[in-house]
Formats: C-alpha cells, sequence, structure tokens
C-alpha cells in the first residue's frame, strides 16, 4: 500500500515540477523533468532534468535551482500534503547516457 502512495505522490510532484518549469523558464534551453527521488521520510525530493540544447545545462541548473522555493509554493497550491518537501535539483545523467547508446546502436 505504502508503495502506491509513494509512486502517486512520486507523480504528482513530477507533474507539478514540469507545469512550474514550463511556466516559469525563459525558453533559451528545453527543461524536462525525467524523474523524481523521493527521501525515504518523504522530506526531501531530487527533481531530475535534461537540458537541451546541452551547452545549456549550467545555465538551467542555475535556473531551476534558484527557483526551489517558487516551486514549494506552487506544489503546496497543488498538491494536497501536510509537509511539502524541500526540493533539489540535479541532471539526469542516465537519461543522457541511454540517448548516446541509443545513437550509437542506430
Amino acid at each position: 500500500m505504502k508503495a502506491t502512495k509513494n509512486e502517486k505522490l512520486r507523480e504528482a510532484l513530477r507533474h507539478a515540477a514540469a507545469e512550474f518549469l514550463a511556466l516559469e523558464s525563459n525558453r533559451t534551453s528545453l527543461i524536462t523533468v525525467t524523474n523524481i527521488h523521493l527521501s525515504p521520510r518523504g522530506d526531501r525530493v531530487t527533481v531530475l532534468v535534461t537540458v537541451f540544447p546541452d551547452d545549456k545545462e549550467k545555465e538551467a541548473l542555475a535556473f531551476v535551482s534558484r527557483t526551489g522555493g517558487a516551486l514549494r509554493d506552487f506544489i503546496s497550491k497543488r498538491i494536497s500534503l501536510q509537509h511539502v518537501p524541500y526540493i533539489s535539483f540535479a541532471l539526469d545523467v542516465g537519461e543522457r547516457n541511454r540517448q548516446k547508446i541509443d545513437t550509437l546502436s542506430s
């Protein structure tokens, strides 16, 4: 039962983060939310993102890191939670590696 609840929470957080970034980004790069890592206690969330083009990764990661507090406010209005978790961002290097493997195998 708890696994299903955590999965629903992860999906709701992923959707809210993607919606927020779509509204707030300056459109100089495409920032895509690929996954959410939720801590076992549910008090911390790491939002994994990919950025296109690759040369804008550093700027995009700085942007999303600055917007963490605003994202928490956005989530508190969208999702009914007792406590909104602390949010951090990271690049999804696993997704980048998967794309490279797909390119090499084609």
